[in-house]
């Protein structure tokens, strides 16, 4: 990355783009050599030289578009005048395998204070749960949660809190089909996270998504209480919430005694999230949470790629660090798979950036993309995992899921993630529970302006104030702090209570 002055930046040798710092006005010159014919607005890009129609539009020296029409020197490059179409990607490395990811040794790696289960996993978070199978049961599954309060709450300390997550399926589905086994992995998912003591199920009686089978799923994690309320045989709403209540107070004890306790790095199971991006999302934020996500890895941890549909047009770059041919296989594979699911339903992935991302500079799909992806930093992809499956390899690792961020955010909690990073461009006031969600800022305006929704500023690289490098630490050292119990912004707002979205995938009947 080279910078020219402080108002244009050129991220690589072969782009034929340049990217505005700041509102550039028409008339002037940025840069010698780059003379702007029209305003052009900050985050946005400027052609550094002719572009005939036709020809590739390169940034980060990749290909992110086409030029529809001759593009001057000078002129804004956006929707306008770009289009997007398929072209050949290599996914194979270039030095034909990927060695294995270095690790330091058990004695130099960094720590954090965490809750250490029975099972060897560990936990950042101490919550009780309260998971409705289905919509039907959701509102008694709050009003459970409700009936919790804060003298009751006084006595048990180590305890972070009652939380239910209420949700709109379970139901009105097929009881042999994709959508009800997904459902049940993200349910049964989210009870084993280990920032969950302990769980109480709660159920209608007559949904298709019954809870013995979510009980069945959860048999191997012996340690953690599970209690199962059903609310027709128990008599309805109101004894199914004095039957809740009174589970939950019985657990509070257990739960309570739980302590943090100096922990190695790879206990960390770290999701990593982009939502409402901008153009400086790909050259701030995300390359410094792949830099902390390079150190997280180092130090033994685990982190979680996904959103698949935004990493469409770059999943060659990614799968060029695939450990193994399966891996690399697996993660083409549901590539695909996407585009067979988007074009049975009338879509197309590469509609994929939103009225938000165009405002904020990004063009195409695979603009977006190759700014996503970095949040995966350098470290070989280790595993390709189904939504919401349980992740048992460690490293950097990829998991299925849409690009909406609850609905992705849900499914590597439900893989056992119990911390967040999620980087942003315009603007999200997203938390999570039971995994708290760190929210790093692209640019410095957006964080002044959110200030008390916004943990981490890496706006600070592009004002030249800090490196990528040095950020990545910075990230790195607020997990380590956030796993060991600091409250991120959004707790301290109280949120994360109504993120809880499984990926509905089939008709509702």
């Amino acid at each position: 990355m080279s910078e020219t002055r402080s108002t244009i930046l050129k991220l690589h040798p072969e782009d034929n783009v340049v990217l505005a710092l700041v509102d550039i006005p028409g008339g002037s010159e940025p840069a010698p050599g780059v003379f702007c014919k029209q305003r052009i607005p900050a985050a946005h890009k400027i052609a550094s030289e002719p572009i005939p129609a036709g020809a590739p539009i390169v940034k980060y020296g990749q290909i992110i578009g086409f030029a529809s029409t001759d593009i001057p020197a000078g002129v804004h490059v956006h929707t306008h005048n770009v289009l997007f179409k398929d072209f050949p990607r290599d996914s194979q490395p270039s030095s034909g395998k990927i060695p294995p990811q270095e690790t330091l040794p058990p004695e130099k790696r960094s720590c954090f204070n965490g809750i250490l289960r029975p099972d060897g996993r560990a936990g950042t978070r101490n919550y009780i749960g309260i998971i409705p199978t289905s919509a039907c049961s959701s509102q008694v599954a709050v009003e459970i949660a409700r009936s919790i309060g804060k003298i009751d709450m006084e006595p048990f300390t180590h305890v972070d809190g009652i939380v239910a997550l209420p949700h709109k399926d379970g139901c009105g589905m097929l009881d042999r089909d994709e959508g009800l086994s997904m459902l049940q992995r993200t349910v049964a998912g989210y009870a084993d996270n280990p920032n969950f003591a302990s769980v109480v199920l709660v159920s209608l009686g007559c949904e298709v998504n019954q809870p013995e089978a979510l009980c069945e799923m959860l048999a191997s994690t012996a340690w953690k209480p599970v209690v199962s309320i059903d609310i027709q045989k128990l008599g309805g709403a109101r004894a199914a919430i004095n039957a809740g209540h009174a589970a939950v107070m019985d657990m509070l004890t257990t739960a309570d005694q739980a302590r943090r306790q100096s922990l190695s790095a790879e206990h960390l199971v770290v999701g990593l999230e982009c939502g409402g991006s901008d153009a400086y999302s790909g050259i701030s934020a995300n390359p410094a949470l792949g830099a902390a996500v390079d150190l997280l890895v180092q130090n033994g941890g685990t982190a979680i790629l996904s959103e698949t549909p935004e990493i469409y047009m770059a999943e060659h770059l990614l799968a060029r660090r695939a450990a193994n041919p399966r891996v690399h296989d697996d993660l083409l594979d549901i590539i695909d798979w996407w585009e067979t699911y988007s074009s049975t339903r009338g879509q197309t992935i590469n509609n994929n950036p939103t009225p938000g991302n165009k405002a904020g500079g990004l063009t195409t799909i695979a603009e977006k993309s190759l700014g996503a992806v970095a949040k995966g930093g350098t470290s070989p992809l280790n595993a390709v995992y189904r939504y919401a499956e349980k992740v048992n390899v460690g490293g950097l690792v990829f998991m299925d899921s849409p690009g909406y961020d609850p609905v992705s955010i849900t499914g590597k909690v439900a893989g056992g993630a119990t911390l967040i990073c999620f980087t942003t461009g315009c603007g999200s006031v997203s938390g999570c529970k039971p995994s708290p969600v760190l929210k790093l800022a692209s640019n410095s305006n957006l964080y002044l302006r959110l200030e008390k929704d916004m943990d981490i500023n890496c706006g600070s690289i592009l004002d030249g104030e800090t490196s990528v490098e040095t950020m990545g630490r910075r990230i790195f050292e607020r997990i380590l702090s956030t796993a060991s119990g600091s409250p991120t912004k959004s707790e301290q707002q109280g949120f994360g209570d109504m993120e809880f979205s499984p990926w509905l995938i089939g008709g509702v009947l």
